[in-house]
């Protein structure tokens, strides 16, 4: 008895095991898909995320049937109504939406650079969540939605920063501002400064970015201090403090 005991679990979790396997592989379906400039074929599916065809329409039969993934009529696939819906209740259960651009547009009428906010996507890439444009005539090429590489650039550096400190208190020294020039792209530049809500949690960085040569030690000098000042204002207001304050 007890060996057939073993046996049922040992089965139940090889079935726990191959679930989770396929369930990373239908999100990587979606992943693909997303990350898409235009409507995709299966074989670019293929490409992208190393699957099998097969293995593809298998699992696509149940990303359609949860219309979180459509196919069109010339064969290419395209993200569903679904997907849209959770869109829009990821907006409605995020009221840091309104606050962020708001802080977003304030700094841009400042005459600043274009102003962004960034969060943590995964281990190696950062979402620019939302995104503001300069007024000036030409623009770094960044834009809300854009995933960037975590490891180069303002942002990932105070992202990589603060995700380190996570379950220790914060130094009074903590990074505050931080400059990269070219990381991720080597003719822009960017500012960026933290930003924390309830309980000092650290949430994202804001950032200015724009063409390298406009980054002189004078405009960096003249934008520190109001880039500091809105994260302070926008922790603020998320109910967190700007570390050394307390």
């Amino acid at each position: 008895m007890s060996q057939e005991i073993a046996n049922r679990e040992t089965a139940s979790r090889s079935k726990g095991t191959e679930g989770a396997a396929a369930v990373n592989r239908a999100l990587a379906i979606v992943a693909a898909v997303e990350g898409a400039a235009t409507p995709i074929s299966l074989s670019e599916i293929s490409r992208v995320t190393g699957l099998y065809k097969s293995t593809i329409l298998r699992l696509i039969a149940s990303l359609e049937k949860a219309a979180l993934v459509v196919q069109r009529t010339d064969l290419k696939y395209e993200l569903g109504p679904f997907a849209f819906r959770l869109g829009r209740a990821y907006d409605a259960s995020h009221p840091l939406r309104e606050r962020v651009l708001e802080t977003l547009g304030w700094l841009v009428a400042q005459g600043t650079e274009s102003a962004s906010f960034h969060v943590r996507y995964d281990r190696e890439r950062r979402l620019c969540l939302f995104r503001v444009d300069s007024q000036h005539s030409t623009l770094d090429n960044v834009k809300a939605g854009d995933l960037l590489p975590l490891g180069r650039g303002a942002p990932a550096k105070l992202i990589d920063y603060y995700l380190g400190h996570v379950g220790s208190p914060l130094p009074k020294d903590a990074m505050l501002a931080v400059v990269s020039f070219g990381e991720r792209n080597p003719s822009c530049a960017a500012l960026s400064c933290p930003v924390f809500s309830n309980g000092d949690h650290f949430i994202g960085a804001l950032s200015l970015s724009g063409p390298r040569e406009r980054f002189s030690d004078e405009a960096i000098a003249r934008m520190t201090p109001i880039l500091l000042d809105a994260g302070r204002a926008l922790s603020e207001r998320l109910g967190g403090s700007w570390p050394g304050t307390n």
